[in-house]
């Protein structure tokens, strides 16, 4: 079996906003009931590879938010 591109760990979006467009993308080919059974579940991986990249980003951000406001109460 080839190896799907989409499970490259090079292939990671260039922010938040890529990733969120590509899993709309996803969603819409997922929710058509002639989807190619042999696209699926490169396209369900590829899914979770951006839900984790997602989650990561909004993992990091609400740490920075959190080292700011801190930061900020102490200077108070």
């Amino acid at each position: 079996m080839a190896e799907d591109p989409a499970d490259s760990p090079d292939d990671d979006p260039a922010g938040y906003a890529e990733a969120l467009a590509e899993l709309d993308a996803i969603l819409t080919e997922l929710e058509n009931p002639n989807l190619d059974v042999d696209r699926l579940g490169g396209q369900v991986r590829r899914a979770a590879r951006l839900i984790a990249f997602c989650r990561g980003r909004i993992v990091g951000a609400r740490v920075e938010v959190e080292a700011v406001t801190t930061h900020d109460d102490t200077e108070g």
